[in-house]
């Protein structure tokens, strides 16, 4: 199921509105649904072709390394998001931690840490679910309905 979601809804979907977003001309928006679109289909690929047999499978070190680079992706994404809403930089900015903390649990093979990282994931799901569902009702009714701040 959560390869499946990382394909369809991670990376199809992200891929789709980023290339929404560049007939738009916002740069921002595709820049950033582009890049995670690409980063969950570069994960499942990354998981799946291995045990295909089709690849070796990534060490922890490479994980770390690809976790933390998407951490500083990330970061600099959070730093466009200063010139938006606070919604999007609590989105930004919980995602750049729990890259980071995706990478320090790979890197040190410590299973609480990885853990953490798990409800900090479910924790900036649930930023960016309010994020993009306000922005459609707010849209839809024409007004402030969930506040972006």
């Amino acid at each position: 199921m959560i390869l499946a979601m990382g394909i369809f809804y991670g990376g199809l979907a992200q891929v789709i509105a980023g290339i929404m977003e560049w007939k738009k001309n916002n740069t921002f928006g595709m820049t950033a649904f582009l890049s995670f679109g690409l980063f969950w289909l570069s994960l499942v690929t990354l998981l799946v072709l291995p045990k295909l047999g089709l690849a070796d499978t990534t060490s922890a070190t490479g994980l770390a390394a690809y976790f933390a680079m998407w951490g500083l992706f990330t970061l600099v994404m959070f730093v466009g998001a200063l010139k938006t809403t606070r919604a999007l930089q609590v989105v930004l900015g919980l995602l750049t931690v729990l890259f980071f903390l995706l990478a320090l649990g790979e890197i040190t093979g410590n299973v609480t840490i990885t853990h953490v990282a798990g409800y900090e994931g479910i924790l900036t799901g649930f930023a960016a679910i309010y994020a993009g569902l306000a922005e459609v009702l707010n849209e839809m009714y024409g007004r402030t309905v969930a506040p972006l701040g």
